[in-house]
């Protein structure tokens, strides 16, 4: 008998299905379901986790955040402590069933961390229980029945490498984010956290935010020439662009003539390179253009790859190893609608010859390997399409376009026309997230004349450096070495639910989040140092070469973390008065609504726990509103049309709604209304 372990439910089904012999029987037992099959005449079990078992954490006596000392708690002892009690219960019972247990987790450190925790509770029961490892990059017929006829050795240095991160990372994350908290009075659900990631990254965010606040706009100037030929209009800039001096630009304005001539025409050819192959940031970056956040992207793609649709999507690799049948994807790709013509124009090639990346010893690039059997929600289509063009964009050929410079004389003054038409569109065909863009001017010689129609000239500002998208921060963080392909997206979604940033296209950071890394600037500034984040993380990687061990790694990381935590308690009463200070002034939601009253309304918290907004000159004034008790309350702008008092938008996890904050407002009648016709409607449906 054969113990098969898998990483989620969804993985362990479509597991059992591809290796049973036939029929697969599902069987519950303390809760957890279990696949059961016969394979080569021999009974098999899958029994599939969620994710990890255990959990890494500190011994109880360290709980109180109040009364602990943060040194102590750099040394503690870090205690894996059960997590799914059921599946850990079932594993202890099964064990002594089984002669072998194969592990078919993820392939990566995380897969292989949670291998490792299944592994010591079989052996608690079973010590001499033998086990395998199953190495596949997709769950599909072929690759895993290809893994289970060439079962591998479980790998403890890719184990250790995990969990080496998930111990510095608990401890770094719980000593700073209590040091913060602590100084600055925010404990319970309103705690500020910190982390060796989440840091330096947030870092990144505000450092930008201050460049566009200290950004001082340049005016300039353009002078633009609307000529036309054979009825057709077309424009072009004067030569020098642009103008930072408005007299000179007048000074060409002076110069119009009925006429201008063609003094020289430049074409040229340029090659648009087709894109790589997808690794999961340059995935993760196209996603989030498309307006999905970088944590759904990898959500959705990790659905996709445990329905057998797609490859693993978490890999460094973005060159196709040899072993990958291309044209048999392509083919099956020919009764997919959406690019169905594009793949069966790259059969018609005689050989598909792929783009290249940069090559990883990993899991393949992202790519299709099957079709979907059932209908894919919006969001799901959406990925899986991205991908599937991504992958066929791959074995396109290359755009070609040709530019067209035409310098234009208005007297003695040069103009720049700009024209550009596709000569082949090659990849662009498949790909239309890059747009092909064309400018098409009308057939021009040189020395010929064309008629002028007007000059304008242009006022125009230089513009601050852009904020980060969440395509744009993932690849700053790649190239600064922040975080992992596995863990970007992460990182970038834990910054949001703390609140430190809001915006999806652009991300601004709040108040808070200035004071944090300020503080952590001033008084530290070591965590929020890229390199010493990236250091670790080679130090990480050579665990999982076997060059250096986990204990020593984790141990030179709490000797770095004693370092930083020496500089912070120096300073803890500087950095909790700049923390509470900026606390203050991000509470502040809008300008008391009393009369002769200069004080703000900001959110506080009463007795029993429940916020409100309340006047910061109490108990002079005495102005108070309540708010909803859940979700996030963020001020707008705009007032409410019905009486003039302020507005809120209150989000949570599925839920987002404009009020006025007012609970008289007459605004308020239409909403219970609809509140007791949909109360009625339940107790109707009740009875």
């Amino acid at each position: 008998m054969k113990l098969i372990v898998a990483e989620k439910p969804i993985a362990g089904r479509r597991i059992a299905e591809l290796l049973a012999d036939s029929k697969v029987t599902e069987k519950r037992i303390n809760s957890v379901p279990t696949y059961h099959f016969e394979r080569n005449n021999e009974s098999c079990v899958v029994i599939p986790l969620r994710g990890h078992i255990k959990d890494v954490d500190f011994p109880k006596r360290y709980s109180p955040w109040v009364g602990t000392d943060l040194k102590a708690l750099v040394y503690s002892n870090i205690e894996y402590t059960e997590k799914e009690r059921n599946i850990i219960s079932l594993l202890k019972e099964l064990a002594t069933q089984f002669n072998i247990a194969i592990f078919a987790t993820d392939y990566d450190r995380e897969g292989e961390s949670i291998a490792l925790e299944a592994l010591e509770c079989l052996q608690e029961t079973n010590p001499n229980i033998e086990t395998k490892r199953a190495v596949f990059s997709a769950i599909t017929k072929q690759d895993v029945e290809q893994a289970f006829n060439a079962l591998k050795e479980l790998d403890f240095n890719l184990a250790d490498s995990a969990n080496a991160r998930r111990e510095i990372d608990l401890i770094w994350g719980a000593v700073l984010t209590r040091f913060l908290s602590l100084v600055s009075g925010q404990l319970g659900k309103e705690f500020l956290s910190a982390g060796r990631v989440q840091s330096p990254t947030l870092a990144l965010i505000v450092d930008r935010e201050k460049e566009i606040l200290a950004f001082k706009p340049k005016p300039y100037w353009e002078v633009e020439a609307i000529f036309e030929k054979d009825s057709k209009k077309f424009s072009a800039l004067h030569k020098q662009g642009r103008f930072w001096e408005r007299e000179k630009a007048l000074a060409v304005l002076k110069k119009k003539e009925p006429f201008g001539v063609v003094s020289k025409i430049t074409i040229k050819e340029k090659t648009l390179k087709r894109p790589e192959p997808f690794n999961t940031t340059s995935f993760l970056r196209a996603a989030t253009s498309l307006g999905f956040s970088a944590a759904r992207a990898m959500s959705l793609a990790e659905d996709l790859y445990n329905l057998g649709y797609i490859s693993y999507p978490r890999t460094d690799n973005a060159a196709y190893p040899a072993t990958i049948n291309l044209r048999k994807i392509v083919q099956t790709l020919t009764a997919y609608n959406p690019v169905s013509n594009i793949a069966k124009e790259l059969l018609s090639k005689e050989r598909l010859v792929p783009s290249r990346g940069k090559s990883a010893k990993d899991h393949p690039p992202i790519h299709p390997v099957a079709l979907p059997k059932e209908r894919l929600s919006d969001a799901h289509a959406k990925i899986y399409e991205l991908i599937c063009r991504r992958f066929l964009a791959t074995l396109s050929s290359d755009a070609v376009v040709e530019t067209i410079a035409t310098e234009i004389l208005v007297g003695n003054e040069p103009f720049i026309a700009r024209g550009q038409h596709y000569i082949e569109l090659g990849w662009k065909k498949v790909y239309p997230y890059s747009q092909a863009n064309e400018v098409l001017l009308p057939k021009l010689k040189e020395g010929e004349t064309v008629k002028l129609l007007d000059m304008k000239l242009h006022e125009k500002k230089t513009k601050p450096p852009a904020r980060y998208s969440q395509s744009a921060l993932i690849k700053a963080m790649a190239d600064l070495g922040l975080g992992t392909k596995s863990t970007r997206h992460e990182i970038i979604q834990k910054l949001y639910a703390r609140g430190y940033i809001k915006g999806n296209k652009a991300i601004i950071p709040n108040r808070i989040a200035f004071a944090v890394i300020d503080s952590l600037e001033k008084h530290d500034g070591l965590i929020l140092k890229p390199e010493m984040t990236a250091n670790l993380e080679k130090e990480m990687d050579e665990i999982a070469l076997g060059k250096r061990s986990k204990k020593s790694v984790v141990e030179d990381s709490r000797k770095l973390l004693l370092q930083v935590l020496d500089q912070l308690l120096e300073n803890k009463v500087s950095i909790g008065q700049e923390l509470r200070k900026a606390i203050f002034e991000d509470r502040k939601q809008f300008a008391c609504t009393a009369e002769h009253c200069d004080g703000s309304l900001v959110v506080r918290r009463s007795k029993s726990g429940k916020r409100f907004l309340g006047c910061t000159n109490y108990p002079k004034c005495t102005v108070t509103f309540p708010l909803p008790q859940k979700g996030k309350i963020e001020p707008l702008a705009e007032k409410c049309p019905v009486c003039g008092k302020p507005m809120i938008k209150v989000t949570g996890r599925r839920y987002s709604y404009k009020m006025c904050i007012d609970p008289n407002c007459k605004s308020k009648e239409e909403w219970k209304n609809k509140m007791k016709k949909k109360n009625n409607g339940e107790q109707n449906n009740n009875e």
